[in-house]
């Protein structure tokens, strides 16, 4: 990186991080078995004037209509453009664009990607000098925003490269279509050459292979091509078969009788499984040691510490991917033959997740009263679930008015704890209805004091980085005062704190304990935000409006019938 600190970023081809393809979003699932996809790709268009517009309500709960404007620029560029912005934006940004520039990461001269954590203050680097391709799509999308889309598309094709690696872990063979967790540029200043190393999971925390750095490659590539309005690169034989390895690695069949994806500990962004049951209000982030809890809720919580099963996160992920991959696969042969296995796979995801995962006022009641060991098709209780092991806080926990995707559901077991992540992404994606979107904000909002808006996330930390997801869900749903709010909180502290990973303690007023400082998605998280917050055109790199023909969630009263 050293040899290229007078690369400037702003040297590179100019494009209109405005222009979208703006009709490609909205589909009727089934229509797609029967004709190809017309590519319509309109490049004077800002954004999606239709999908915005649909969002009225949005707009009459107080989203600024003059923020809105097609026409609005960010105020938030670096530095050295924002001379023609009409305010002045906060001092942070400033900050925020330079320490992301520092983290860039250079193959051959160019940029590929950006570091984990820039922090000088840590003896131990440890992997947080590579590149993470979760790590890496709130930079991405800041770039993408700021009309640098190079560096986007650098490291799309590097790491569909890394894809084609044959991967072998202990003498195992991974799947074909699995993507690197990590990579890492080695520079040679001897022989001036530059070579990249990946991390398929062999040097990750309990070495597991990430489940979700495909779905997130996949809903990258479509940002980028809705946010340059060029489908040239998503076209290409190479991206087509990446998606295609993707994909089919994850629509295999197999025994599981769920759409839902089998997903193992640590194989997502919650990489660790917790070190204690949760506590009261063990949905918002914190947790306590064991000796605190009677050994009755031990027993009855025995699996609340990890994520094994179905959790919400993949789940959510994984029907966005699915989406994104719609519009962008060709209907060639082979893309024909995925497209009629995603559309299958989405009928039935959707329907399973706002059936089984949805938990409001109503249905906590429901469960309460199930029965279990049940048998046939005309079981009510599905999942054999026991409502004693029902925790006692989601009781005080849930508003009489809202609702969320409880973190997991599998045989015998449901896991009730909120997770903001895949809440956010099941809004974004339109795997939440409307009803359901607008509820889990009705949540967010009753329960503010409880939530602290802390991006709950695992091991009791508080994660700044989800503070971007938040703001979209926020924008798609019409309350960008909640965003408002929580960028308020993260002005009031990130900067002063060093922009570090993840804050601990209940109320989040402590910095990690093993937090890295200058955590490079936590500074992308927050510059996303306030980007995407002054101009929501920007949403649409992101939001996938809801399918019309799909099938609402089946109203129930008293049953999980289907």
């Amino acid at each position: 990186m050293d040899g290229n600190k007078d690369y400037n970023l702003s040297s590179l081809r100019s494009v209109n991080s405005h222009c979208s393809a703006s009709e490609i979003d909205d589909y009727d699932f089934s229509k797609l078995l029967d004709k190809p996809r017309p590519l319509n790709i309109e490049r004077k268009r800002s954004f999606d004037e239709r999908s915005l517009s649909e969002l009225s309500i949005g707009l009459s709960r107080g989203l600024d209509l003059e923020t809105c404007s097609p026409g609005a620029r960010s105020a938030f560029d670096t530095p050295a453009s924002s001379a023609r912005n009409s305010f002045e934006p906060h001092p942070m940004v400033s900050e925020a664009w330079d320490a992301l520039r520092r983290s860039l990461v250079f193959f051959r001269g160019q940029p590929v990607g950006t570091i984990a954590a820039y922090d000088h203050q840590s003896e131990e680097v440890l992997n947080y000098d590579q590149v993470f391709v979760r790590d890496f799509v709130p930079s991405a999308l800041a770039f993408l925003m700021n009309g640098e889309p190079e560096i986007v598309k650098n490291f799309l094709l590097k790491t569909l490269h890394l894809q084609g690696w044959e991967k072998r872990i202990d003498r195992f063979k991974l799947g074909e279509g699995a993507m690197p967790a990590s990579f890492k540029v080695l520079h040679d200043p001897i022989r001036k050459t530059d070579t990249l190393i990946a991390d398929f999971g062999e040097s990750a925390i309990g070495r597991v292979a990430p489940v979700d750095s495909g779905f997130w490659w996949i809903i990258l590539l479509r940002a980028y091509t809705k946010s340059t309005g060029d489908m040239s690169l998503a076209e290409t034989d190479e991206c087509q078969k990446g998606m295609r390895l993707i994909l089919a690695l994850c629509l295999s069949e197999g025994f599981d009788t769920f759409p839902t994806l089998l997903c193992a500990d640590g194989c997502s962004m919650i990489d660790r499984r917790m070190d204690g049951v949760w506590d009261p209000y063990a949905a918002v982030g914190w947790y306590i040691p064991f000796k605190e809890y009677s050994l009755n809720v031990y027993l009855l919580q025995p699996l609340c510490k990890g994520i094994y099963g179905y959790p919400i996160e993949i789940q959510a992920l994984f029907f966005m991917a699915l989406r994104c991959a719609l519009t962008l696969l060709k209907h060639d042969a082979e893309g024909k033959e995925m497209v009629e296995r995603i559309v299958k796979r989405l009928h039935a995801l959707s329907f399973h997740m706002r059936s089984y995962f949805w938990l409001d006022f109503q249905q906590l009641n429901d469960i309460y009263r199930y029965k279990t060991e049940e048998y046939s098709h005309t079981a009510v209780n599905k999942f054999n679930v026991i409502p004693d092991s029902i925790p006692e806080w989601v009781f005080d926990f849930m508003p009489t008015r809202g609702g969320y995707f409880i973190g997991n559901v599998s045989p015998a077991r449901m896991d009730f704890r909120w997770f903001v992540l895949g809440n956010c992404v099941a809004i974004l994606s339109s795997l939440a209805t409307l009803e359901q979107s607008m509820a889990i904000m009705d949540l967010i909002e009753e329960r503010w004091e409880e939530l602290n808006t802390r991006w709950s996330y695992h091991n009791g930390g508080s994660w700044p980085v989800l503070l971007w997801m938040l703001t979209a869900a926020c924008i798609k749903t019409g309350r960008p005062q909640i965003a408002r709010r929580a960028i308020d909180l993260t002005e009031s502290r990130m900067a002063k704190d060093g922009w570090p990973e993840y804050y601990d303690g209940k109320l989040g007023r402590y910095v990690g304990k093993q937090a890295r400082k200058m955590q490079t998605w936590s500074i992308a998280g927050y510059l996303v935000a306030k980007m995407m917050l002054e101009d929501p055109s920007h949403l649409g790199m992101v939001s996938l409006e809801e399918d019309k023909q799909m099938k609402p969630v089946l109203k129930r009263s008293s049953s999980w019938t289907c």
